[in-house]
């Protein structure tokens, strides 16, 4: 076995595959293009593109790009909005995004389309306002990983990024889940084969801003921040529909939701 790993992402992403060096290399070539595609930070990304479009322009992205942008707008249709990229302004007013441009922060409104995806790849901007796919982009990349390990002839592996973790081949992955209370310490261990894992919490990211709690999580209906001390952990075949599902049992508090078994996927809370 080959374990390797880089900073992309914003996170710490590890990659472990009975392949060659250059299976893992390929993989991580797909995570450094989703990094340079969809980073919010970045003025040259897509996604800094979107955000700094007018409304009514057309953008051609990459194909990547697009495949996020579509996949974010059916779980936002799936949970009835509780998953919502276009939380970006929030995320922005309480500090957790850097601001893309110098003209002031839109007004978030739940309801308010900002973007629509056209055909490939072409997206339409619909509204004022910013996208930010850090909700599911990072299981996106977790995903390319794997694909690019596998097309290089790794017969197992597992790509991690910062607890966005997919495993593949003929044996189980060992998972530990933190405890929200504790994060330094685990509360849950969990066997993965040939499935995705990923997990949701507030606890690195939740403080106090303004004379209240906020977080990098928003209840993508109400705007309101995540900051109850409980994490959310989600199995499903794909990597980046469990990460953006994450954000909906942590919105709603259903380990049941309805956008689980729409999408073949299971839910646990601690």
């Amino acid at each position: 076995m080959i374990r390797r790993a880089q900073p992309w992402l914003g996170t710490l992403v590890d990659i472990t595959a009975d392949g060659a060096q250059q299976a893992v290399s390929l993989a991580f070539a797909e995570v450094a293009l989703v990094h340079r595609l969809m980073s919010f930070h970045d003025a040259a990304s897509d996604i800094s593109r979107l955000n700094r479009a007018a409304p009514d322009d057309v953008l051609e992205v990459h194909p990547h790009t697009w495949q996020v942008l579509q996949l974010a707008a059916q779980m936002a249709e799936l949970s009835q909005g509780l998953f919502n990229i276009a939380c970006a302004p929030r995320l922005v007013d309480w500090l957790c995004l850097p601001p893309p441009n110098d003209a002031g922060i839109p007004a978030y409104q739940p309801s308010l389309a900002v973007y629509h995806c056209e055909q490939g790849p072409l997206v339409r901007k619909l509204a004022h306002g910013w996208v930010d796919v850090g909700g599911i982009a990072k299981g996106y990349a977790v995903d390319l990983a794997v694909e690019a390990l596998q097309r290089a002839g790794a017969a197992s592996g597992c790509v991690n990024a910062g607890g966005d973790l997919r495993g593949f081949g003929d044996r189980d992955w060992p998972v530990a889940v933190r405890d929200p209370m504790a994060p330094g310490r685990a509360a849950a261990q969990v066997l993965l084969r040939d499935e995705a894992l990923a997990t949701s919490a507030a606890y690195f990211s939740a403080r106090q801003h303004d004379g209240r709690a906020v977080s990098a999580l928003v209840d993508g209906r109400s705007g309101e921040p995540l900051v109850d001390s409980i994490s959310v952990s989600v199995r499903a075949p794909r990597c980046a529909v469990a990460d953006a599902l994450t954000k909906v049992v942590l919105a709603s508090g259903d380990a049941q939701h309805p956008a689980l078994a729409a999408s073949q996927a299971s839910a646990f809370i601690i």
